[in-house]
């Protein structure tokens, strides 16, 4: 599968909350960074990730702009409370074997009413 298939693909299983189905695309040894965050190495650990993001948010990606170049898939996206952000997708033998992403979790935290922690407040 070409990287803007398999993106699209990713967005599909995202919005459905097929957590299972998302791991599924990553491979075994994949890495995801999401630049909020320290990188998740492997598939269990990011299976782990949507598992608890989808247990404490419902979340929606919608496609605003999707690019493919070479290996690479980059996504910028939005949700319906106007959080907006952007992937760039590794993609290997019809796998993600690396994953970035850019948001602000801040906002993410505040549209989806979840208690900002204190490291975010400053001190």
């Amino acid at each position: 599968m070409a990287p803007k298939q398999l993106v699209q693909e990713w967005v599909r299983r995202f919005n459905a909350a097929d957590i299972e189905g998302l791991a599924a695309l990553y491979a075994e040894q994949a890495i995801n960074h999401q630049v909020v965050m320290a990188p998740l190495h492997g598939r269990e650990a990011i299976r782990q990730m949507f598992q608890t993001e989808f247990g404490r948010a419902q979340m929606v990606c919608l496609i605003e702009n999707l690019f493919e170049d070479g290996e690479w898939a980059i996504l910028e996206w939005r949700d319906p409370n106007g959080l907006r952000g952007c992937g760039f997708f590794h993609v290997q033998q019809g796998s993600i074997v690396f994953q970035r992403g850019y948001f602000d979790q801040l906002s993410f935290f505040r549209f989806n009413q979840l208690p900002v922690p204190e490291r975010y407040l400053g001190s």
